[in-house]
């Protein structure tokens, strides 16, 4: 698809002044502070004042079916838009389309293939699973199905947050469709899932707030495709192009701060490595999650002013559009309704009025005192942080699912080959350290899944613990013991690197075709696009200290393919403070990197304080990457326990989902569209309930247990008699009940 410009970029501070009837940006900074929007503490003046913490220009975009409305604006061609990037509801449906020049993709290509990509990440695209029936472009919030492609026109604007280092760089973004309405303005967050980058979110609160007629306030929460190629020294921008570390010059949306001769010597010894922004910026990014949606949502206010306030006798633009007309739902899903409570709770100025979110990444600090029971079970483990349980899981779902039928593990045709045979290793490797307890490989097996089940798993996870290995987890617990420990990628942490590699798993130099498509196919934590996990340490490479790619790698202390067991031991042992072999004190070196990685953590829990405001948390039982366990089910007690008895339980609702699981993008995969629905359809009737809560006083669901219908064998297409709504007045068997410290949950 040819997506030539039909007139020129723009940005606030330039042409956009007549689309937006704004004074330039030098003018704005002219404007007396105490009348400008006070962005720490969340209170209006009188004029609209760009925020302080936007580095540089905002660009300033129209996305609109035909000839844009204002000239020396930049348009697609005709039919492009906000959601779909031009190819409609069909077109996400299908293959990416090809660049014109892989060696060169332009911007408008990059954007379009980035929401491409980021829409099918997290929304099972079949037709068969919902796809343009149950939800999708074409079908409304209140779920009418229409023939239409599905494509919402409307403005763009997009910039940087930056703490004035130009080392932090948070993209933000602010989508405007022309539905909004000016007498009745509301704002939803979509921060990013994962750590995808800026449209990480467009299928998920992106797509319900464009059609819902919200400006949507998007953040890639300081993660996003942040790609520094160490050996090319090359850098990705935010409009998704690459260019020189030096010439980037502080605009990058990130660059490892190492030196010239520190990346020489590195360089040197370990070739073709890259380092990535979750996982390399040394800053901890969670940590500001909350803080960078709540830019967004400040970003959102200052964009709608300029469009639609009022000039006063001096050509000023005043503040129309303020927290108090305008209704505001922090959304988001897994690391994104992660991001949403944390903005919820770091919200002293009243800028969020509700909250929606579904399988969030919810860490509470404290859970003390808190039991969770189902059914007559109580729960052995609950409210892990994230890395605690993800480190636990690393070293044992290979084993757990080493003896599993092929049938009983969802996804198994996709698992490489490597993961199946390396489990049996890792069951025998476990074992000789005194990690499982078994004389058989069946034994063993059994023993490492009764430990996931002790650690918080549900019996409900069984069935999908080998793939999430093969696909997330060693992922997850190598980026985020990089960040929690502000790890430099210097530093190695636990002997891992990321790399290219050949099909036998050695290091090899980036594709150029691949890595300048990063900003549309990168999901910001490798694998991805072209980067793999290496194992530096691994026994089995040549030469001795070269690497190997982890899913090859054998272990040092045994010379194993156990999957690098030796590495995932060193990241268990930084969380718990101590060999978990044996016993006994960690090295001066892992001693210090514990404690900054477990200074970390804490940084990034929450508090499970809202302050009365209305939430409505949705997970599905089945998530075995946030088990409901360590995340919304402890979230929603820790709140009940803090401030149930101050605000009223009715404020906040948790509903659980049975057959639902965390990847509904995983639907493609055999063995899931059989046993699981997809959870984003519950994602739409939360928002939708939560708007109808704060516009007209309609209650929300109370706390429940929704029990689906799984598609069964051959997984016919799904009707809505597989995922029924939440129900207003649950049974009393279905209802889930917080009392005396106790969260009860249904069977």
């Amino acid at each position: 698809m040819n997506f030539a410009p039909c007139l020129r970029a723009t940005t606030l501070a330039s042409a956009a002044l007549v689309a937006l009837a704004i004074a330039p940006s030098s003018a704005l900074a002219t404007q007396p502070q105490d009348l400008a929007y006070d962005h720490v503490n969340g209170h209006f003046g009188a004029h609209n004042v760009k925020p302080r913490f936007i580095a540089g220009a905002i660009s300033a975009r129209q996305y609109a079916a035909g000839a844009c409305s204002v000239a020396g604006t930049w348009c697609g061609e005709a039919g492009d838009d906000l959601l779909t990037g031009g190819l409609g509801r069909t077109g996400l449906a299908r293959p990416a389309p090809a660049y014109a020049n892989a060696l060169a993709p332009t911007p408008i290509e990059l954007r379009r293939n980035a929401i491409h990509t980021n829409y099918r990440a997290v929304l099972d695209i079949l037709a068969a699973g919902g796809y343009g029936s149950l939800y999708g472009p074409n079908v409304s919030n209140q779920g009418v199905i229409s023939a239409s492609e599905g494509k919402i026109p409307g403005w763009e604007y997009i910039a940087y947050a930056d703490d004035g280092s130009g080392r932090k760089n948070v993209t933000l973004m602010v989508q405007v469709p022309d539905s909004f309405d000016k007498s009745k303005p509301c704002i939803v967050t979509a921060p990013s899932s994962g750590s995808r980058g800026i449209y990480g979110a467009i299928g998920a609160s992106g797509e319900w707030g464009l059609k819902q007629g919200c400006a949507v306030a998007y953040t890639d929460k300081g993660t996003g495709n942040g790609l520094h190629d160490l050996m090319t020294d090359s850098v990705g921008l935010i409009d998704g192009t690459r260019t020189g570390a030096a010439v980037a010059a502080g605009t990058s949306i990130f660059a490892a701060a190492v030196s010239d001769a520190e990346r020489a010597a590195f360089n040197g010894a370990t070739p073709n490595r890259v380092a990535y922004k979750h996982a390399h910026s040394q800053q901890n990014p969670e940590a500001d999650w909350g803080r960078n949606t709540l830019q967004a949502v400040r970003l959102a206010f200052y964009v709608l002013n300029e469009r639609y306030g009022d000039k006063d006798a001096k050509g000023k633009t005043r503040v129309t559009i303020d927290r108090k007309k305008t209704l505001v739902i922090a959304s988001g899903i897994s690391n994104g309704g992660a991001a949403a409570l944390q903005a919820a709770e770091q919200d002293h100025g009243g800028l969020i009025d509700g909250v929606a979110v579904t399988e969030p990444n919810a860490q509470p600090r404290n859970t003390r005192h808190l039991r969770i029971v189902q059914g007559t079970t109580e729960q052995p483990t609950i409210g892990k942080p994230l890395l605690d349980y993800f480190t636990y899981a690393n070293l044992y779902q290979p084993c757990a699912t080493a003896t599993m039928a092929p049938a009983d593990s969802a996804g198994f045709a996709f698992v490489p080959a490597v993961v199946t045979l390396g489990g049996i290793t890792r069951c025998a490797s476990l074992a000789a350290k005194g990690l499982v307890n078994g004389a058989t490989l069946a034994e063993q097996s059994a023993d490492a899944r009764a430990r996931l089940r002790a650690y918080g798993w549900l019996a409900d996870s069984d069935a999908l613990q080998l793939s999430h290995y093969a696909f997330a987890t060693p992922a997850i617990a190598v980026t985020y013991s990089n960040a929690h420990a502000r790890a430099s990628v210097l530093d190695n942490l636990c002997g891992f690197s990321f790399a290219g590699t050949s099909a036998a798993g050695d290091p090899v130099a980036q594709v150029p075709a691949v890595q300048l498509g990063t900003f549309a196919t990168g999901n910001g934590v490798p694998p991805t696009s072209g980067v793999n996990l290496v194992y530096n340490d691994a026994a089995n490479a040549v030469p001795l200290g070269a690497g190997k790619r982890d899913l090859f790698a054998a272990s040092p202390s045994n010379g194993q393919l156990d999957l690098a067991l030796d590495g995932a031991i060193c990241q268990r042992n930084l969380v718990v403070g101590s060999n978990i072999v044996g016993g006994g004190a960690l090295d001066a070196t892992q001693a210090a990197h514990s404690t900054a990685l477990q200074r970390g953590i804490r940084e990034v829990q929450l508090d499970a304080r809202l302050r009365g405001k209305p939430t409505l948390i949705v997970h599905g039982r089945s998530d075995t990457l946030v088990p409901v366990n360590h995340s919304s089910r402890a979230y929603y007690g820790a709140l009940q326990r803090g401030e149930g008895h101050h605000h009223g339980q009715g404020q906040a609702s948790y509903v659980e989902v049975t057959n639902a699981q965390h990847f509904d993008a995983f639907m493609g995969f055999p063995g899931y569209p059989d046993r699981y629905v997809p959870l984003h359809y519950y994602l739409v009737q939360s928002l939708n309930a939560m708007y109808a809560h704060l516009s007209s006083g309609t209650p929300l669901p109370p706390s429940q247990v929704v029990r689906t219908v799984p598609r069964g064998a051959g997984a016919p297409a799904i009707t809505p008699l597989n995922v029924p709504a939440m129900a207003q007045t649950p049974a009393d068997a279905d209802r889930i009940v917080f009392t005396k410290g106790t969260l009860y949950i249904p069977d």
